[in-house]
C-alpha cells in the first residue's frame, strides 16, 4: 500500500524531524526515521522533483506518512486544529497522502528562507502572509507552491510546508503503524 521514499530512488534530501527532538514537542515522535507515501503521492513527488530541478531547486522532505499513533502524540501535546489535525477526523499524513517539505538551492544545498521554520505554529506560517515575512521568503513560498501545485498536489492554507493529495480524507483510510507495516513507532 505505502511505498518507502529513499534517496537512491528519489533525488531529494531528508530530515525526518519527528524522529528527532527538533520538533515542537521537544521529543522524538517516531522511533525510526523513515519516509513513506501512497503510490499516487509518490508519483506526484517525482513530478515535483522534475519540475524543481531545471529551476535550480531540490526538495528537502521533512515528513510524509505519519502513523495515527504519532498524530495522537502531536494532538495530545498541542490540540490546536489550526495546525494539528484532530486524530478523530484523521490527517492526510496518517493516510500517506501528505508531504511536508522545503526548498534547497540545488548548487549550494542551502535551505531557502521561508520566513518561519517548519512547524512554526503561528499565523506567520500561513500562505499569503505578507506582514512580518520578507519579500524573499514570500517569493520562496510562492515558488514552492508553484512547484507542488504544478505537480498536482493540493496545499493546506495554514502551513507553507504542507502539500497533500486532493480529497484524501474521502479516498483513503487512516493507518496505524502496524496496519501500514512501517515500524516507525
Amino acid at each position: 500500500m505505502l511505498q518507502e521514499i529513499t534517496a537512491p530512488d528519489y533525488d531529494v534530501d531528508f530530515d525526518v524531524v519527528y524522529a528527532t527532538d527538533r520538533n515542537f514537542t521537544g521529543t522524538p515522535v517516531y522511533q525510526r526515521a523513515a519516509f513513506y507515501l501512497l503510490p499516487e503521492a509518490a508519483a506526484l513527488l517525482r513530478r515535483a522533483i522534475a519540475i524543481a530541478a531545471p529551476l535550480g531547486y531540490r526538495l528537502k522532505l521533512l515528513d510524509g506518512f505519519r502513523p495515527s499513533e504519532a498524530q495522537w502524540k502531536l494532538w495530545n501535546h498541542t490540540p490546536d486544529p489550526e495546525f494539528i489535525a484532530d486524530p478523530r477526523r484523521g490527517s492526510p499524513h496518517s493516510m500517506g497522502a501528505a508531504v511536508d517539505l522545503t526548498l534547497l538551492d540545488a548548487v549550494s544545498g542551502a535551505e531557502l528562507d521561508m520566513g518561519t521554520p517548519f512547524d512554526d505554529l503561528r499565523p506567520l506560517s500561513h500562505h499569503g502572509v505578507t506582514d512580518g515575512i520578507s519579500a524573499e521568503a514570500q517569493k520562496n513560498r510562492v515558488i514552492l507552491m508553484g512547484i507542488m501545485t504544478s505537480a498536482g498536489f493540493d496545499f493546506f492554507r495554514n502551513e507553507w510546508w504542507h502539500y497533500q493529495l486532493f480529497n484524501a480524507r474521502a479516498r483513503y483510510p487512516v493507518l496505524t503503524d502496524a496496519a501500514a507495516g512501517t515500524r516507525m513507532m
